[in-house]
């Protein structure tokens, strides 16, 4: 699951995922594309803002090149419970996604995923490279390199003058 890339890897398109489904996805079937990386919960008080403004942006902006991977996780008080396949349900239908949502993962800590090590290598928050919270989001451009980083409180809808930009529409 892409556990030989070292923190050298140049771009988010050299790592491989598990869908929900336990399936690996390559990453780079996304190079060309803007890409929003966000860890979600659906039992956080963050929950209904954030998918409902992420499934609003990429309504917008899916055609236009624009992507949203979603990495479900359990580590903030335990508010992503279910398995994979209920996280993925739980998204696409309560709140309508068309993006991909993929296998949970870890984002901090010893097992934390690889492309979430080389994330927070990229961008480093506010008190450190680690994972605050649900629903951090990472900005990529269309390289696979990290524009930004946006923490838990910032709202997805508060990024679409960044997405415009990576997309060259500003």
């Amino acid at each position: 699951m892409g556990a030989s890339q070292s923190l050298s890897t140049k771009s988010i398109h050299e790592f491989t995922v598990k869908d929900s489904k336990g399936k690996d996805v390559n990453l780079s079937t996304f190079k060309g594309k803007v890409l929003l990386v966000v860890n979600v919960a659906s039992k956080c008080g963050f929950t209904n803002s954030n998918y409902t403004q992420l499934t609003e942006l990429y309504s917008k902006y899916k055609d236009k090149g624009f992507e949203i991977l979603a990495f479900p996780c359990n580590q903030f008080l335990k508010q992503e419970p279910g398995s994979s396949q209920d996280a993925h349900e739980f998204a696409c239908t309560r709140y309508k996604a068309e993006y991909p949502v993929f296998a949970k993962i870890r984002v901090n800590g010893q097992d934390a995923a690889p492309v979430y090590k080389f994330l927070k290598a990229q961008k480093s928050g506010f008190l450190g490279s680690s994972i605050k919270w649900n629903f951090t989001k990472f900005l990529i451009d269309n390289e696979g390199h990290v524009i930004q980083r946006f923490g838990t409180t910032t709202p997805p809808l508060a990024i679409e003058k960044h997405i415009k930009k990576a997309l060259g529409e500003v």
